[in-house]
C-alpha cells in the first residue's frame, strides 16, 4: 500500500516537473506569448523578489490572520447554531430557511456589503471568511444530529440517559466525524473569503496584491501569487488533514489492523 503511495507520488511529481518544463521551452521559443504566459523562470524571479525584499510578509500577515480568525469564528458560530437548530425544534424554524438561502447563492457576493457596513481593513474580510465557513459548519452539523441512529437514542433514553448523556456520548462523537470531514473545506473556505475581501477592496493582503497585479496587467507577478495561494491553501489542508487522521484513527485504520 505505502509503495503505490509513493509511486503515485512520483508520477504526479514527475508529471508536474515535465509540464513546467514544456511550458518554458515554448516561452523561451517565443510559441506562447510571454506578456500573458510569462516563463515560470520569470514567475520565480518575481515570487523570490517578494521575499527578498521582504514586501510579501505584510499582505501574508493579514490574508492569514484574516482566514484564521475568521475560521476559529465561523467554526464556533457553525457548531453553536448547528446543534440548537437540531435539538431546539423552534431554532430550526428560524435558522434553516436564512441558511438554506445563503447556501444557495454564491456567498463571496456580499464581500462589496460587509465593506460598505465594516470598511475596507481586516474586519470585512473576517466577516466573509465567517459566513463562508459559518454556513458549510453548520449544514455538517445539523445532519450530523439528524443522522444519529433514532434507536440508539431510544435506549439511551431507556437507561436513563438526559440530554447531557445523549449530548455528551451521541452527538458529539457524531458530529464530530462530520465536522473534522469538512474542516479542509472549510480551511479553503476561509482563505477563499479572505482572499475575495481583499481583491474586492483592502489595503494590504495577497488578494489586494492579486487585485494590483491585475490591474497593471503583470502576468508574471499574477501567475505567483496564484501559485502562492495555491501553496499555502495546501499547507492549511495538510495541517485539516493531519489533525482528521489523528482524532478519527479509527477511520484511517485498515483493515488488518486491531484497535489498542
Amino acid at each position: 500500500m505505502t509503495t503505490d503511495i509513493k509511486k503515485t507520488g512520483v508520477r504526479r511529481f514527475f508529471s508536474l516537473f515535465m509540464l513546467v518544463i514544456v511550458w518554458e521551452v515554448l516561452a523561451r521559443a517565443g510559441i506562447i506569448n510571454p506578456f500573458y504566459v510569462p516563463a515560470p523562470t520569470a514567475v520565480l524571479r518575481v515570487v523570490f523578489s517578494l521575499f527578498s525584499e521582504g514586501t510579501i510578509f505584510s499582505h501574508l500577515e493579514a490574508t492569514f490572520f484574516a482566514s484564521l480568525v475568521g475560521l476559529a469564528i465561523g467554526l464556533v458560530l457553525g457548531i453553536s447554531l448547528g446543534f440548537a437548530a437540531a435539538l431546539i425544534s423552534w431554532v430550526a424554524d428560524v435558522l434553516e430557511p436564512i441558511m438554506l438561502l445563503l447556501n444557495a447563492i454564491p456567498r463571496v457576493i456580499l464581500a462589496p456589503l460587509f465593506v460598505i457596513w465594516l470598511g475596507i481593513e481586516i474586519p470585512s474580510k473576517i466577516a466573509l471568511a465567517v459566513v463562508l465557513v459559518a454556513v458549510l459548519i453548520f449544514f455538517a452539523v445539523y445532519n450530523g444530529i439528524k443522522d444519529v441512529n433514532q434507536l440508539l437514542v431510544d435506549r439511551v433514553r431507556t437507561l436513563g440517559g438526559g440530554r447531557m448523556v445523549l449530548l455528551r456520548e451521541v452527538y458529539v462523537p457524531s458530529v464530530t466525524a462530520w465536522v473534522l470531514g469538512s474542516l479542509k473545506v472549510a480551511v479553503g473556505f476561509a482563505f477563499t473569503g479572505a482572499c475575495v475581501g481583499e481583491f474586492v477592496a483592502a489595503t494590504r493582503g495577497l488578494g489586494y496584491l492579486l487585485q494590483f497585479a491585475q490591474s497593471t496587467y503583470n502576468a508574471a507577478l499574477t501567475i505567483g501569487l496564484i501559485f502562492l495561494i495555491m501553496a499555502f491553501v495546501l499547507m492549511l489542508f495538510f495541517c485539516a488533514e493531519v489533525i482528521e487522521r489523528r482524532l478519527l484513527r479509527w477511520r484511517y485504520r485498515g483493515p488488518s489492523e486491531k484497535p489498542a
